[in-house]
């Protein structure tokens, strides 16, 4: 039996560059950073202070009072992109049957900040005077719990909790789903709202951060030769995957094509990438497998592209190692070097450039690239966007625990 397409038929965004999709991705284009001093949480004391934050995020805009209150930032924020993905699409719940429609979210923290809230609350008063909403705020499946009881998706509900990797995966498996024609409509994407000492302090003890606090706008540099670390940010981005029958039957604009998934573990060290780039490789082979397209139709790559000093380097490497001449042809740029890494949430709000990437004809920059790294010498679009005519798009997500998933987009 020949497999279902699955097609791209709306998108929100609620990112450190604005709220919605046309706002994020304007801002992306001209080449705007989202990264300033962190906010929501004291980082005082700390070697790193910045962040990528979603300003201006007013929960009661989404969600009546009650409902906020009960559920933690990242679940709000998934609630508020997703309110804007279908809408975008033109999706009546009215008219669809509720399991049939699914929800696979990926996120690597859930509600971290309100666990360390609870902890200092058990700490300082005892155990009986946490948030009875405690456990439904935190645990990192409520956002997409959330987000199918307000949208009314009965069907296939899960998430994906692998690090970096989480959103890329969870598009992945939602792709599983609508081919194999277990749903006909999946959301699918990421959340991430971490921002909180505790998650500074892991990460600070880790030294995996920029410490370029005076000048926040300029922290995050992918494939720059003084990079030093990432930046830390929070958002959500929500797509509506359909299979092309489904979305043809209701007459819905068709954005892009979700062609191809491809996943794989380093089986190695615990945080570190591989450092050959073998494995990443092969997960974006396998992508490009599954999607039916050959090395040479590949137009862009959406890189991972952290600002980590080992992280940029093994992606080149692992890029090069797939495509090999013809790596220097291809346009890369990172999305984190205007937002920052949103983590779990990373792979939804790229997913959201690339396919904006297809339907302008333009590729947004890789901000901050002053001074080429041997070890990164590939052409990746640096400081100002650039138009070109672009049908296929690869985007790479690599997490802790050596969690690799890629995806492949395709002009439909």
């Amino acid at each position: 039996m020949q497999r279902k397409r699955v097609v791209i038929t709306g998108m929100g965004a609620v990112t450190p560059l604005g709220l919605g999709v046309e706002t994020f991705w304007a801002n992306l284009v001209a080449g705007k950073s989202g990264v300033g001093p962190m906010t929501l949480c004291d980082p005082t004391g700390y070697p790193s202070r910045i962040s990528g934050e979603v300003r201006d995020f007013d929960p009661a805009q989404y969600l009546d009072a009650k409902e906020a209150r009960r559920m933690a930032r990242f679940s709000q924020l998934a609630v508020a992109a997703a309110g804007m993905a279908v809408a975008a699409s033109g999706l009546d719940m009215a008219q669809e049957d509720p399991y049939r429609v699914g929800v696979v979210l990926g996120n690597g923290n859930g509600g971290f900040p309100t666990l360390e809230e609870n902890c200092r609350v058990l700490a300082s008063r005892g155990g009986m005077r946490i948030s009875p909403f405690f456990f439904p705020m935190v645990l990192p499946n409520m956002a997409a719990a959330n987000v199918s009881r307000l949208v009314g998706a009965k069907g296939f509900s899960s998430t994906a909790t692998t690090a970096c990797a989480a959103s890329n995966q969870a598009i992945g498996e939602a792709l599983e789903v609508v081919r194999r024609g277990a749903a006909d409509v999946m959301l699918a994407g990421g959340t991430e709202a971490g921002i909180s000492q505790l998650g500074l302090a892991g990460f600070a003890v880790m030294r995996a951060l920029s410490t370029r606090n005076e000048e926040p706008e300029r922290a995050s540099r992918p494939f720059d030769a003084g990079r030093d670390g990432f930046v830390p940010a929070e958002g959500s981005a929500i797509l509506v995957l359909e299979s092309l029958e489904h979305a043809q039957a209701r007459g819905a604009a068709i954005l892009a094509e979700v062609a191809g998934f491809g996943c794989t573990s380093d089986a190695g060290h615990l945080v570190q990438p591989e450092e050959t780039g073998a494995t990443a490789a092969a997960a974006m082979g396998l992508a490009l497998a599954d999607a039916g397209v050959a090395l040479g139709q590949v137009d862009y790559i959406n890189a991972h592209g952290t600002s980590t000093p080992l992280n940029d380097a093994v992606e080149t490497a692992a890029i090069k190692r797939l495509f090999g001449d013809l790596a220097y042809r291809i346009p890369i740029s990172s999305t984190k070097s205007m937002i920052g890494h949103a983590l779990g949430a990373a792979g939804s709000l790229e997913a959201v450039a690339c396919v904006k990437t297809i339907t302008q004809g333009i590729i947004h920059p890789t901000i901050n690239y002053e001074t080429p790294d041997p070890a990164c010498d590939l052409d990746y679009v640096p400081n100002r966007a650039r138009q070109k005519d672009v049908a296929v798009v690869l985007s790479n997500a690599f997490g802790f625990g050596g969690q690799n998933a890629c995806l492949v987009f395709r002009r439909f």
